[in-house]
């Protein structure tokens, strides 16, 4: 069963790895940068999370996600920020400073009259009710591991999500690996690989691709650490590692049918 996100956002140019990792590892992802458009969404459909950007196209996220919050309570909400320390340079249209402050911390930060406080985006969307807040920068997979956790805390019980080719299982619910009914143990690279290879089988995969899918855009070590992580996982694989064929000056290439 496929989890369904809205991403919500004024421009997506900066998503398209957050976007691509959710997709290839089961969630179904509707966008859109208009905050009236999500919310005819929701009064129409069925979501299991909303990703919020700082900013939409027609209002701030902080007061959409306000506005939100004010009809729908239990919907999970993560926070996407540009950055993970960015603050707050003007106050949202309908928010106020007492809203965006913790209870209790009249005298947060040391402000007074004349030096308001700096609230954080992170600080205002979760005192608003997200359930999460990520960044663009941050590591793909730390981001994909909170927002799998956000939805393991809030949505009700889903069957696994597991990916089968021979004798090799991987569960991406579980981020398991089974040969031949037997678990292994794999770092979460080399479950990303395998994961990557299955899902392209009879298909030449380059190293600056594999780097690119595993490791992130921002990753700029060699290349030759994905002939490393290969080697260590065929190590784990048994006979299985037969599936995985090294394609001279290229790359790697998954090989379902042989022998």
């Amino acid at each position: 069963m496929k989890i369904n996100v809205i991403f919500a956002a004024k421009d997506f140019s900066r998503a398209s790895l957050i976007l691509e990792m959710l997709n290839r590892q089961g969630y179904s992802v509707l966008t859109s940068h208009r905050s009236r458009e999500v919310m005819g969404m929701l009064s129409e459909k069925s979501f299991d999370l909303v990703v919020i950007g700082q900013t939409l196209a027609d209002e701030d996220g902080l007061a959409f996600l306000k506005n939100l919050r004010a009809k729908n309570k239990t919907i999970p909400v993560i926070a996407m920020l540009e950055s993970p320390d960015t603050y707050l340079d003007h106050m949202p249209a309908g928010l106020t400073l007492e809203a965006l402050l913790p209870h209790g911390h009249g005298a947060f930060g040391g402000h007074n009259a004349h030096q308001p406080p700096r609230i954080s985006y992170k600080l205002a969307f979760f005192q608003l009710g997200a359930d999460e807040c990520l960044s663009y920068s941050q590591d793909l997979h730390e981001s994909m591991a909170r927002i799998r956790a956000v939805v393991r805390r809030t949505a009700s019980a889903q069957p696994d999500e597991v990916i089968k080719l021979n004798e090799i299982e991987i569960n991406l619910s579980s981020y398991t690996v089974r040969i031949s009914g037997k678990e292994i143990t794999v770092t979460a690279k080399e479950f990303d690989l395998l994961y990557v290879f299955l899902s392209s089988p009879n298909r030449v995969l380059s190293r600056p691709y594999l780097i690119e899918r595993v490791w992130g855009y921002n990753y700029f070590g060699s290349p030759r650490t994905v002939d490393v992580h290969v080697r260590r996982l065929r190590s784990k694989m048994g006979k299985a590692a037969r599936y995985v064929h090294t394609v001279p000056c290229v790359g790697y290439k998954l090989v379902p049918g042989v022998k």
